[in-house]
């Protein structure tokens, strides 16, 4: 019987896997050089990680259960919280700031699309103790970073969740999350049976105010009693630091735990799931039973990074030994010395020579290396060069010399 990967799930062959893997050492590359060190925490926790927030409907949008042991437990639909949870446990007596950086697998149980999957992979970082607006600066400032030594096609948007906020302080929270999140998702319709009158307007106004820093002045028009110098302070920051943003009042995050600036980056060639950033100021902590500490982070999404991105990186030269019969140990001696330089397969079915070189072919090898018995007395090596089809007799160190 055939059995079919789960539905939402990918099998990554190795090419998918070298571009990947390529992709993610650029990420925490850059990552380190901030200052951020990696911490990894469960692939399952308890339930009440994501419910304590969100409410018991995020439980018909991740992947819960019980253990054998009657306990509520749930995979990680993200990463953010899971790392809260981490601090609280293991490092409120850190100084601070503390800068984490993360990449793992998370899961969510909704309709698999183009660009949405039910197991996919985030990368991100937390940066943990700081409300200034440096905090929110670096932040931004590494999450563009990464994703212009990318080369990816994008543009960031940067606005603040606290506006929008404030607009709707007298109605209920329920009422103001849920006006939220049809904000974050765009849903004007919708949005227009919960609003009407001027907070309809001055919504509206916020949502579609997309541009230069100057369009700050506007904002304050609209709403002339909310304190604009937080966010002034980071556009004026990023704009020195030279990183193409726009300003967009209309960001709400759909996580209610946003206090503050918030962003999100959006790349071309996805079509409607064009979202590969997400992140702002956020307070967590305290919810988990730790201090009341400001926290700043992002999360990339790394399975729509990897489709869009074209890495123009050198691949290892890939050799393969060929012997004879009888002189299979010396080729696994030369193969060794060689693997300092080159990626080496060797034959482990023992086939023929011709066999051999048929799958170097096969397998797009740069060059065979023929190890008979004749060159091994004369203390050389044959070396077929697979794109030419040259052959020479050199030596083991010569031929080294040529990899570099």
């Amino acid at each position: 019987m055939k059995i079919e990967k789960p539905r939402g799930t990918r099998d990554f062959l190795p090419d998918d896997i070298e571009k990947r893997r390529e992709i993610e050492r650029i990420m925490r590359k850059i990552a380190e050089s901030y200052g951020y060190r990696e911490v990894l925490t469960p692939t399952f926790e308890h339930l009440d990680l994501f419910t304590i927030k969100s409410g018991e409907s995020i439980i018909e949008e991740i992947y819960a259960f019980k253990d054998k042991s009657g306990r509520d437990l749930a995979l990680r639909p993200e990463l953010t919280a899971p790392v809260m949870r981490l601090y609280v446990n293991e490092c409120m007596g850190i100084p601070k700031p503390i800068r984490f950086y993360y990449f793992a697998n998370c899961f969510r149980y909704e309709r698999p699309q183009k660009g949405r999957y039910r197991e996919f992979w985030q990368f991100g970082v937390e940066l943990i103790g700081s409300s200034s607006y440096l905090a929110d600066v670096e932040v931004i400032e590494l999450a563009y970073r990464i994703m212009d030594e990318l080369k990816l096609s994008f543009e960031m948007h940067v606005g603040h969740v606290g506006l929008l906020r404030h607009v709707l302080r007298d109605l209920s929270e329920d009422r103001a999350n849920k006006i939220m999140r049809l904000i974050d998702k765009r849903d004007l319709d919708a949005l227009d049976r919960y609003l009407d009158g001027d907070l309809r307007d001055k919504i509206h106004s916020l949502v579609d105010m997309v541009g230069k820093s100057d369009v700050l002045e506007d904002a304050k028009k609209i709403i002339p009693n909310f304190n604009f110098d937080h966010l002034e302070r980071v556009c004026r920051a990023l704009d020195d630091l030279e990183v193409d943003y726009k300003v967009n009042l209309g960001i709400a995050r759909g996580l209610e735990y946003y206090t503050g600036v918030v962003f999100e980056a959006y790349a071309e060639g996805l079509g409607a799931q064009n979202q590969i950033c997400g992140g702002g100021s956020y307070r967590l902590s305290h919810l988990f039973g730790g201090d009341d500490v400001p926290a700043t982070g992002f999360a990339l999404g790394f399975d729509r990074i990897a489709e869009i991105c074209d890495l123009d990186s050198k691949k290892p030269v890939r050799v393969v030994v060929v012997s004879f019969r009888g002189l299979e140990v010396e080729a696994l001696k030369i193969a060794d010395a060689i693997r300092s330089k080159a990626v080496v397969v060797t034959d482990v079915m023992e086939r023929s020579v011709k066999k051999q070189l048929s799958y170097a072919n096969d397998i797009s090898a740069d060059y065979a290396v023929i190890v008979g018995e004749k060159e091994l007395k004369e203390g050389k090596i044959a070396v077929k060069d697979l794109k030419t089809k040259e052959q020479r007799i050199t030596s083991l160190e010569e031929f080294l010399e040529t990899l570099g």
